[in-house]
């Protein structure tokens, strides 16, 4: 069994240690260098500011996965859309790990007002790609050999999901502001 919590700067050791392999040994991510542990503990606390940052535990605590939400782009049309990322321990696939994490972010994200979740896949990452479209992203464009990693070009395909439909949008919410209200 799996429960979900808001990471916290403590949790960044354990994050960055799911984090690495997919710099070191894969194109998933287009980060080339692995980053240090203060970096990490740095993103966890500045994502928390404006978005859920939200780990995924087993019951002894280990933690085995985290997803995240960030600003997709400055101009104020965008307040309500995010972009999304989530890593998955290697050893931890097949738990349901994807599905526990994206259902307490798309729940925390909505609580925001946040309409539109995107999500950027690289090319070779084909079980991400069925992975979000199994949990009703579509794929809405692809570019060709857009980043370069390990001698090779590598295309990245975007994927988007509506979580709510409002007529209207309502004012973004900080999530700083919601951390004390809703936890």
């Amino acid at each position: 069994m799996l429960r979900t919590r808001l990471a916290t700067r403590a949790d960044a050791k354990e994050l960055l240690a799911i984090y690495a392999p997919y710099v070191t040994d894969t194109t998933i991510t287009f980060e080339y260098e692995v980053p240090t542990e203060l970096e990490f503990e740095e993103r966890i606390e500045s994502t928390l500011k404006d978005y859920p940052y939200i780990v995924a535990e087993t019951e002894d605590g280990t933690i085995v996965g985290y997803a995240y939400a960030h600003r997709m782009r400055e101009r104020r049309a965008y307040d309500w859309t995010v972009e999304a990322s989530i890593y998955v321990d290697q050893q931890a696939r097949g738990l349901g790990t994807g599905r526990v994490l994206y259902t307490a972010l798309e729940k925390e994200l909505r609580a925001q007002n946040i309409v539109n979740m995107a999500v950027c896949v690289t090319g070779k990452n084909q079980n991400s790609v069925d992975f979000h479209e199994h949990l009703g992203y579509q794929k809405v464009g692809a570019f060709e050999n857009f980043g370069f990693k390990f001698g090779q070009w590598i295309d990245v395909i975007w994927l988007q999901k509506r979580i709510s439909d409002p007529i209207e949008p309502q004012q973004f919410i900080p999530y700083s502001q919601l951390i004390g209200v809703m936890h």
